[in-house]
């Protein structure tokens, strides 16, 4: 029976395998294939001072590397306040060069210097005439692999308690980002990214070990979303999810829930923190993907008889061969 349910068929074009990490240590002569390797979540207290965050920002990064994680992601928007107020003041052209985007050419030196790999949590960018919340991740030669632009902003209007227009100001991006590392193929994305599961299972069908999201959930979602929507993507998908947020400040025109944390592909917590600033490190072990996708074989299960994803650019791209 199971077969007509057309598994195969519930994710247009199928679904990649997850691919063996690339993460690879030397035995003697031989090289064999490693799973496990420790993140670290730097939750960073950010002020108006752009330079003094930028520094602070660095010395959380090495402090992770100190102790011994391979890979670092900052909070979304850490070098600046989080306001429309503040985006264009603090914006940087990232595409122009390290003299015009301070804050990405730390994480250039930092990760190329310690050898690990930076998911730069996020900073207002400047393109031409527009802006975007937007994520730039490092390799361990210095060098950006990839940014991702917010793909969904963050517009809520909650009477009595809070409204934000994040598209008062940024531009969305267009194109979900996956991108291959020494320490696994990973997902991108922002804050309230995490609340579209369809961006998830697109990561998850492009093979990602790893979907990481800087955000900064408020004190009005984040007590009732935020752990949820990790444990939901993190299970949902079979994979490990990461977040990362500014640290609270109870003084600030828009206040952080907090929270930073590593959710495994069981939807299990494996390490999180409260509000202050702090900075986690954690093991991830991708053994554990098979073991969980054996176990519960979603793939297997999947009704392609009565839904599909349809994951369009990859769709294109095939039509195109």
């Amino acid at each position: 029976m199971a077969s007509a349910f057309r598994p195969q068929q519930a994710r247009i074009p199928p679904a990649l395998a997850i691919p063996i990490p690339l993460l690879t240590k030397a035995i003697g002569n031989l090289f064999c294939f490693i799973y496990r390797f420790k993140i670290g979540l730097c939750q960073l207290a950010v002020t108006p001072d752009k330079e003094r965050n930028i520094k602070h920002a660095r010395k959380a990064i090495k402090e992770a590397a100190q102790k011994g994680a391979q890979l670092v992601v900052l909070p979304e928007i850490w070098n600046s306040p989080y306001s429309n107020d503040s985006f264009p003041v603090y914006a940087e052209d990232i595409d122009a060069g390290h003299d015009a985007s301070p804050s990405t050419a730390m994480l250039a030196e930092v990760s190329g210097q310690l050898k690990i790999t930076i998911v730069g949590g996020s900073i207002p960018e400047r393109c031409g005439d527009k802006l975007y919340n937007t994520c730039c991740i490092f390799g361990t030669d210095g060098k950006l692999k990839a940014k991702h632009r917010k793909i969904h902003l963050f517009d809520i209007d909650i009477p009595g308690k809070l409204t934000f227009m994040e598209s008062k100001t940024f531009t969305s991006g267009e194109t979900p980002t996956i991108v291959d590392t020494d320490v696994g193929r990973i997902g991108i994305g922002i804050c309230h990214d995490i609340c579209f599961e369809e961006l998830a299972m697109i990561y998850a069908s492009r093979g990602a070990h790893l979907i990481c999201y800087p955000g900064a959930f408020n004190m009005t979602s984040g007590p009732s979303h935020w752990e949820l929507l990790q444990r939901s993507r993190a299970a949902d998908n079979q994979l490990y999810v990461a977040t990362c947020s500014p640290a609270r400040d109870a003084g600030a025109g828009y206040i952080a829930w907090g929270h930073s944390t590593l959710v495994g592909p069981f939807g299990d917590v494996i390490a999180t923190t409260e509000h202050d600033e702090d900075i986690i490190i954690a093991e991830i072990d991708y053994s554990i993907l098979e073991q969980r996708r054996t176990r519960i074989p979603l793939a297997k299960q999947r009704r392609g008889d009565l839904y599909r994803l349809v994951d369009i650019r990859r769709l294109d791209a095939h039509c195109r061969l």
